[in-house]
């Protein structure tokens, strides 16, 4: 399960099928530097991302 405190990085290494997702909520924090070092909410804030949805579709995304 994917946490609003896990790194993007982290979650890009255990479930790349992600990917899409971030990018469908305009996220490309994959390409930046501090990926390694950002958590999920800090990011989604940044950006303007409601954490919750984004939290939800990544973990939707993630079940099989």
């Amino acid at each position: 399960m994917i946490t609003k405190e896990m790194t993007i990085t982290e979650i890009l290494r255990r479930y790349p099928e992600t990917l899409p997702v971030f990018e469908r909520h305009g996220l490309d924090c994959y390409d930046c530097q501090i990926a390694e070092f950002e958590q999920l909410e800090h990011g989604a804030t940044v950006h303007k991302v409601d954490i919750e949805t984004l939290l939800d579709d990544l973990n939707r995304h993630t079940r099989k």
